[in-house]
């Protein structure tokens, strides 16, 4: 672990790395409802609801904070934009965690950072290192270790995935944009809100009745645990810097293998458990990389 950067002591630090592995626990959790879910509700449905019941416990948590306004933004286009990208994260995700494992669905969103990098170096001009091109040329042909084109086990529905990791990381190339320029809290509560706003546009034409008690739950695991990981990792970064933290978000790859064994009896093959091990050591050397170049 890195020293505690200025303005975090040691003790705030594991507070931080404490509220992301929950975050990570959180999104593991968001991803088996909803594998559990789409197994038999539309699929725009089920997005939409998550949206409503996530931006109504995000709103719970920032309009006390706000005299119970609305907050201020400065930005309106870019929260639209990240708005738009998140939801279509979340919907090319939402196909994609339907056709695939927990584990090897979440190894590839977890290589959003690294295309990050890569987007980084290519369009915005920044500099990057030999050995960081190394670890996303690793992390990058390990996605395509785990999708395997060519092999029995490919399949059409599998380029989902890769738009997913687009989308993923515009939206987060926009978010480190925004950041220092609009409060965390203010962002969230936008982007859940805009997000919710577009999927009901598409609400009326896949409603169906839902008479499940067990959907229902499903429905309301997802919102609360979208809405208190996204919180935790709020507050992560307000304890920990960005770098501290950074490694402990492979966590989730982790949690995913646990629920996608404990709940589907599913455990990645070879090539998949290869593939999903690169990942998660080129994100955290990257991770690590920082730390020492900032330094």
């Amino acid at each position: 672990m890195s020293a505690a950067p200025a303005g975090h002591s040691p003790r705030t630090a594991l507070a931080g790395i404490a509220l992301t592995v929950g975050a990570c626990a959180s999104f593991a959790l968001l991803d088996t409802a909803t594998k559990l879910v789409s197994a038999t509700t539309p699929l725009l449905l089920a997005l939409w609801l998550r949206y409503v019941f996530q931006s109504l416990v995000t709103s719970a948590y920032v309009l006390p904070r706000s005299s119970w306004r609305a907050p201020r933004t400065d930005h309106p286009r870019y929260q639209l934009l990240r708005a738009v990208l998140f939801a279509a994260t979340s919907l090319f995700g939402i196909f994609s965690i339907r056709a695939m494992p927990l584990a090897e669905f979440t190894a590839i969103v977890a290589a959003t950072p690294l295309c990050v990098t890569l987007v980084a170096a290519l369009w915005l001009r920044q500099p990057v290192s030999p050995l960081r091109w190394l670890l996303v040329a690793t992390g990058l042909a390990s996605v395509l270790l785990i999708l395997r084109p060519g092999g029995q086990s490919f399949s059409g529905v599998l380029v989902l995935p890769l738009g997913m990791l687009a989308c993923g990381t515009g939206y987060q190339i926009l978010s480190s944009r925004m950041a220092g320029q609009e409060a965390p809290t203010t962002t969230q509560f936008y982007t859940s809100w805009i997000a919710a706003g577009l999927m009901t546009l598409a609400a009326p034409f896949v409603w169906t009745a839902i008479t499940s008690a067990w959907v229902w739950l499903g429905l309301v695991v997802m919102g609360l645990s979208s809405a208190l990981g996204h919180l935790l990792l709020l507050r992560a970064y307000a304890c920990a810097a960005p770098a501290t933290i950074a490694p402990f978000l492979y966590t989730q790859i982790a949690f995913a293998m646990l629920a996608g064994w404990a709940v589907y009896g599913h455990m990645p093959d070879r090539w998949s458990l290869l593939g999903i091990c690169l990942i998660a050591a080129s994100g955290a050397a990257s991770a690590w990389l920082t730390v020492r170049e900032r330094r």
